[in-house]
């Protein structure tokens, strides 16, 4: 709605002011909801990146980031590019040992979500796995056609034979081509011989 930036603008200029920082531009985001790097954000860290500002100061944290995992990405991007970024309702400054240390308990909770949306993906794979749900891609090939390549591969065929037998026999390729090659001929076979293992 837009509602509340230029209280937002007040208090960055007021906290550049306090800093006696000169402000080179401000970046405003009307309307968006943040879940994303949002266009001014996402000019303001090429600003930041390019060496063109030295800072970046934000009224509130979720005007900068929607996850810690989020907040704790910009907040190493300024560590290693080299800048300040202070968030004034946290009260949280990069340049002072107070910052520091937020900035590193802020990291360390966003490594325990990466592990823990790992383990989340891990366990529902395995819960899907235990109910018979094939997991991966979706097979491409009927199960006719598994059969007769399986057939044809154990009696000897090469898979350049199969290739051009099924070429000859007008049956299409998984991607739909009428021409087959010997490669998608194999990787089906091992496939099936995999799943069968």
């Amino acid at each position: 709605s837009g509602l509340g930036l230029d209280a937002q603008r007040e208090v960055i200029e007021a906290e550049a002011a306090r800093r006696e920082w000169g402000v080179a531009e401000v970046f405003a985001d009307e309307g968006a909801s943040g879940k994303n790097v949002n266009p001014g954000l996402r000019l303001a860290l090429d600003h930041l990146a390019t060496g063109r500002a030295d800072a970046l100061i934000v009224a509130k944290m979720d005007r900068l980031a929607r996850s810690v995992l989020h907040a704790s990405e910009v907040m190493e991007r300024a560590k290693v590019q080299g800048w300040d970024l202070v968030v004034c309702d946290l009260a949280l400054d990069l340049s002072s040992p107070y910052g520091k240390a937020m900035a590193n308990m802020l990291a360390t909770f966003a490594e325990l979500e990466r592990e823990m949306i790992a383990t989340r993906t891990r366990e529902g794979l395995a819960a899907a796995k235990a109910r018979g749900k094939h997991i991966g891609r979706p097979r491409l090939a009927t199960a006719d056609l598994v059969d007769r390549i399986c057939r044809e591969r154990e009696s000897g065929a090469s898979f350049a034979t199969i290739a051009t037998r099924l070429t000859a026999d007008n049956v299409l390729s998984p991607a739909g081509r009428p021409t087959w090659q010997p490669s998608t001929v194999r990787r089906i076979y091992n496939a099936t011989k995999k799943a069968v293992a």
